[in-house]
């Protein structure tokens, strides 16, 4: 491993010169630092990390807290993961994954050992429990999610209250007067996640408005789970002809299950998908859908952070509006429905 004083002679300056050119602490003529660097890239030289944290008390590092269930659609929870990573290392900073469902312990343990910089934390409750010990300590944190009550926090997330009432808003300017929700694996309502909760409340509420009968069920996905759900949906609300879909899972089967009852998609019944746009563009129908800015969320939560960690950042809420794309899944409820 090439060492700073070996680039120190190559270069042919002092170790403090290096130094002093790596953390930009002091000002070195263009000249000096042009050569410094040139010799770092000749060298292959590459600061030693726990050095740099011993000296800087910094790690460069950010947690990143994100539980894998598999009541969750993980490919959504994986692109996000990508994007804050990218980010991250725009801004010079190294990302550690932590998968467990710890709950507290893992923001006492990231606080306790120094081994991040700061967290951000996904699959954000209503009540999240973790959220008491990120208002007691003084590491900078940031949420994708949106907690019921968000005061001296940081949030990053889609308008999911705004998505459902969006959602429900098409059908309904569509004609249809029955819809059904196809909601995520009960499990997850259990939890009072939040995503889930506020897209229910903002098609609850805007259905009132406009008159129109709501129907939610959850489903744990996967076709036999579906055909029940779907079963159960159609003997309770015969006249059912719109469905709000927020479970990847479940969107090919419940098309699928369609098309065996003789229910053409959209001349019999409309689908609407809260999903990423592939699910939508690449489904045996394609759906009609609200996106999740996955990619930009995690963007968006990079730079929160960052800026908090340089000390120009505010608690605050930034939720992203959602926009519904018109596909082939939707259309005018059938005459007399």
């Amino acid at each position: 491993m090439v060492t700073l004083a070996e680039v120190a002679q190559h270069a042919g300056v002092s170790a403090s010169t290096v130094s002093y050119v790596l953390s930009g602490k002091r000002s070195i003529s263009t000249t000096t630092r042009q050569r410094v660097e040139q010799s770092i890239r000749d060298l292959g030289y590459h600061p030693n990390a726990g050095a740099r944290a011993l000296a800087s008390s910094r790690s460069n590092i950010i947690a990143l807290m994100i539980p894998l269930r598999t009541d969750m659609y993980v490919p959504v929870m994986m692109e996000i993961a990508i994007a804050v990573a990218t980010m991250a290392r725009t801004h010079g900073y190294d990302v550690l994954l932590l998968t467990g469902e710890e709950g507290p312990d893992a923001v006492r343990r990231v606080t306790g050992s120094g081994l991040a910089d700061g967290m951000i934390l996904m699959d954000v409750e209503l009540d999240d429990e973790r959220l008491p010990l990120l208002r007691g300590t003084d590491q900078p944190s940031v949420l994708i999610g949106l907690p019921a009550d968000a005061t001296g926090l940081t949030c990053v997330d889609l308008d999911f209250r705004a998505t459902g009432a969006l959602c429900l808003e098409h059908l309904a300017t569509l004609g249809h007067r029955d819809i059904a929700v196809i909601g995520e694996a009960p499990a997850v309502y259990e939890r009072h996640t939040g995503f889930a909760e506020r897209t229910l409340d903002g098609l609850r509420s805007r259905s009132q408005e406009l008159g129109v009968r709501l129907l939610h069920r959850p489903c744990d996905g996967g076709y036999d789970a579906m055909a029940v759900t779907l079963a159960r949906i159609l003997d309770e609300r015969p006249g059912t002809t719109g469905f709000v879909v927020q479970n990847e899972s479940a969107v090919e089967p419940l098309l699928g299950l369609l098309r065996q009852q003789g229910r053409a998609i959209p001349e019999d019944v409309s689908v609407v998908a809260i999903c990423p746009d592939q699910v939508a563009t690449q489904a045996s129908v394609r759906l009609t859908s609200v996106a999740i800015p996955a990619q930009e969320m995690g963007r968006h939560a990079v730079e929160h952070l960052v800026a908090k960690l340089d000390g120009r950042g505010t608690d605050e809420v930034l939720l992203i509006a959602p926009e519904l794309t018109v596909r082939a899944s939707t259309g005018p409820a059938p005459a007399g429905s």
